[in-house]
């Protein structure tokens, strides 16, 4: 972990989020005292599970069927 003044973080942006984005950890303190801390980003990837959300939504019978004529003229811009 790697602490950083403030002034010299403005100066050294980049660089500090490049080392970041390689696993470091910087810590920016004002007057020597910690004020923040810098850390990569991590994303979890979620598995997706086929057949999760079976006996949990219904769909209308009627889903597919035409739309009333009012309403698909609104579509059409008719």
């Amino acid at each position: 972990m790697q602490v950083i003044n403030i002034h010299d973080a403005k100066t050294q942006f980049s660089k500090l989020v490049e080392a970041v984005s390689q696993g470091d950890e910087i810590v920016i303190a004002r007057a020597g005292t910690p004020a923040a801390r810098l850390v990569p980003i991590t994303t979890t990837k979620t598995v997706r599970q086929p057949g999760a959300l079976k006996g949990k939504l219904q769909i209308a019978d009627d889903f597919d069927a035409p739309l009333p004529s009012e309403i698909q003229s609104a579509f059409e811009g008719d």
